[in-house]
């Protein structure tokens, strides 16, 4: 098997503003299971960038750990890019967007990696109001060890091992919320007319823009007790040497019109109920927006569109009045004044 992506172009391929296609905004072959959500995400990431003419060097893809973090490396393969270690991402954004504030920076992370090790970079981030998408793929489990729990999963639901959860979730759109962002939304992986203009406005973003993604996991989200479920068609296997078992499933779509609820039917049978805002909704109030959340969430439903938008807030760079030159591009009598200056400053705190 050869996990080559092809190089062949249609010679009659669109092509945007900068003379690129849709192909020049891809990555490496996708090693996820087939019809995972993330996948989706990342073509709808790719859409957004072709359709913005992002130049692809101009864009710093970052990430943590976690299935979700492994995704900036099927899309923009032109871009920069940093996978940091667990729960740290948010920091070395932070340091690399004040070396150079020149670039788009694009960050993807997971459930665990922002709600549950990275909670507290997460929280700062925010707060801090740093120039960057921050997008959480979530889907409610670990899928790289195994389908444990996330803080992101609804109180009262199993896992695939029918692990009961016993804790209210941490909903990330309403953090964002009451800790100041000024662009925030929800979406659903597989309604990518919804989708693709939503990572659009927040790419545009002036400030923090932070968008959650509903994205199912095809391996870990169904429920030990369903005669459709991966384990019931491990024990009814009978070959000698089956160590897992990933089954290749279709990926989820939905195309909800605004202001309606519709059921989307996950792989084990079980439903997810989502309802899109309606299209007049008043972006404006983050009380508001919050307040919404909750009420859909205590009818278990799952809200999604533009909750929330500051065209006018303070960015990170606004607030700590940085440098508008990247630091790479500053001479050395400017980034080293000298024991002059230094001494200068010292003498400011006697």
């Amino acid at each position: 098997m050869s996990y080559q992506k092809s190089k062949f172009h249609h010679p009659r391929l669109p092509v945007n503003d900068l003379g690129l296609t849709y192909r020049d905004y891809e990555g490496a072959l996708s090693t996820l299971c087939a019809g995972c959500g993330h996948d989706a995400i990342t073509s709808a990431i790719v859409q957004a960038c072709f359709e913005l003419s992002l130049p692809p060097h101009q864009v710093a893809k970052m990430s943590g750990i976690g299935c979700s973090s492994k995704a900036p490396n099927y899309f923009l393969n032109k871009a920069h890019g940093f996978n940091s270690v667990h729960g740290r991402m948010p920091s070395v954004t932070t340091g690399a967007n004040l070396a150079n504030r020149d670039l788009t920076y694009l960050a993807m992370s997971g459930d665990g990696d922002s709600a549950s090790i990275g909670l507290g970079q997460f929280a700062h981030v925010v707060r801090r109001q740093l120039d960057m998408l921050y997008i959480v793929a979530n889907n409610g489990v670990y899928g790289l060890t195994k389908g444990q729990l996330a803080a992101t999963a609804d109180k009262g639901v199993t896992n695939k091992t029918g692990e009961l959860s016993l804790f209210t979730d941490i909903d990330l759109c309403v953090m964002a919320l009451q800790l100041g962002a000024t662009f925030v939304a929800r979406s659903f992986s597989g309604d990518k007319k919804q989708l693709v203009p939503l990572i659009k406005a927040a790419i545009s973003h002036q400030g923090f823009a932070f968008l959650d993604i509903v994205s199912p996991c095809v391996t870990f989200n169904n429920h030990a007790s369903s005669t459709r479920s991966y384990d019931y068609v491990h024990e009814h296997i009978t070959t000698a040497a089956v160590t897992d078992f990933i089954p290749v499933k279709k990926e989820i779509t939905s195309d909800c019109q605004a202001g309606v609820c519709e059921d989307v039917c996950l792989h084990d049978g079980s439903l997810m109920r989502i309802h899109k805002l309606q299209a007049d909704y008043s972006t404006n109030n983050a009380m508001k927006a919050i307040n919404d959340i909750e009420n859909h969430k205590q009818k278990g439903e799952i809200l999604t569109g533009l909750f929330y938008l500051d065209p006018n807030g303070d960015s990170f760079h606004e607030i700590n009045n940085s440098s508008d030159t990247p630091l790479n591009k500053l001479n050395q009598d400017v980034l080293c004044p000298g024991n002059r200056v230094l001494s200068s400053i010292n003498d400011s705190f006697r």
